[in-house]
């Protein structure tokens, strides 16, 4: 087995920078479930234990530390509510209160509801965070603002006001955005040239086509993550973009906004096939996931696993710009081998 000549921060910019690692530097995102079954799978005491056993390269992740005022029972700070649900493999907390819902108008919103602001937080631990860890990638800001406009307005309203009410998308989104900005840009106000990558994210693509027509994504949402994007690259950080789904078509355009990295490579997705976007793009992007979880993780056995990987760090990880990680995160279904199985192969194999 060949030596290790990096540390996961140096292995993560040499695969963003399109420069050669010494090896693939791999990634992991998964449920609670999943990870406590991965726990007494390989008979750890944590998830940390686990990861670091499996040579796993987890970035770091800073970031304020609440302060304002309490949120009402069972409610978060923009008051949206939630309810846990069992789904029987795993259970999630789901919105079931949607603050905006009700509201017709910007005057209304502007009349009866509070925003966030970023005062709300003390980032004066974030210094603290990155203490010992210094070695590893460090993920700190970003944004995700149509996500929380979908929990404020209920999802089926939130995408009927694209063509119904784009007045208020555009109000709420700049609200949004704004605290954002002005988080993201205290963390690196913190930490000056620590941060890695910042996530500016949106789910755009469904299993078949983009969530959004191609003119929405450019009025709505291209201007404003390129915003952000600037803000990262003006404070020496790289733009972690995740989109789920069948994204192929607004691709150039986000490149040409700023993204560094495209997450999470679903190409079992309409037009997601691995060659064509290693070819088209691969030069100007790197790439991060690529192991399917809707069957090869979850339904897959261990040789199927492993197969997989291979052909991942031959597709998508020729000439370097690929960091290996699950199409998502894991859920509790995958059995813990075929997890294990994913690493230990990816770290046989990807030696560069």
């Amino acid at each position: 087995m060949p030596r290790e000549t990096m540390t996961p921060r140096e292995r993560w910019l040499a695969v963003i920078r399109h420069e050669k690692p010494d090896r693939i530097p791999m990634d992991y995102w998964g449920t609670e479930e999943a990870g406590r079954k991965l726990v007494a799978h390989m008979g750890v005491d944590s998830l940390g234990e686990a990861l670091d056993r499996l040579h796993v390269d987890t970035p770091v992740s800073v970031g304020g530390r609440y302060i304002g005022p309490p949120p009402e029972p069972g409610a978060d700070i923009f008051g949206c509510r939630y309810r846990t649900v069992d789904y029987g493999t795993g259970a999630y907390s789901e919105c079931v209160h949607h603050p905006l819902a009700a509201f017709e108008d910007v005057e209304q919103i502007e009349a009866q509801y509070t925003w966030p602001k970023a005062d709300w937080w003390d980032y004066s631990e974030v210094s603290g965070q990155v203490k010992g860890q210094e070695h590893r990638p460090i993920r700190g800001g970003g944004s995700e603002p149509f996500l929380r406009y979908c929990s404020l307005r209920g999802q089926e309203q939130a995408y009927m006001d694209l063509a119904l009410n784009p007045q208020m998308v555009h109000y709420c989104l700049d609200k949004l955005f704004d605290l954002c900005y002005e988080d993201t840009r205290r963390i690196y106000e913190q930490i000056p040239g620590q941060v890695t990558m910042s996530y500016v994210a949106e789910d755009l693509g469904s299993q078949e086509s983009l969530l959004f027509s191609p003119a929405q994504i450019r009025e709505f949402l291209l201007p404003r993550m390129k915003r952000m994007m600037d803000l990262a690259h003006e404070a020496g950080a790289y733009v972690f973009h995740h989109t789920d789904g069948a994204v192929r078509p607004i691709i150039p355009d986000l490149i040409q906004t700023g993204i560094d990295i495209l997450n999470p490579i679903q190409w079992r997705c309409a037009g997601m096939e691995r060659e064509g976007l290693k070819q088209d793009f691969g030069d100007q992007i790197a790439f991060h996931g690529g192991v399917d979880n809707q069957y090869t993780l979850a339904f897959g056995s261990v040789e199927e696993v492993k197969q997989e990987v291979v052909d991942n760090l031959r597709i998508l990880g020729e000439g370097g710009g690929y960091i290996l990680a699950p199409c998502h995160n894991i859920q509790a279904v995958s059995p813990p081998q075929n997890v294990v199985a994913m690493y230990e192969t990816a770290y046989a194999e990807g030696w560069l």
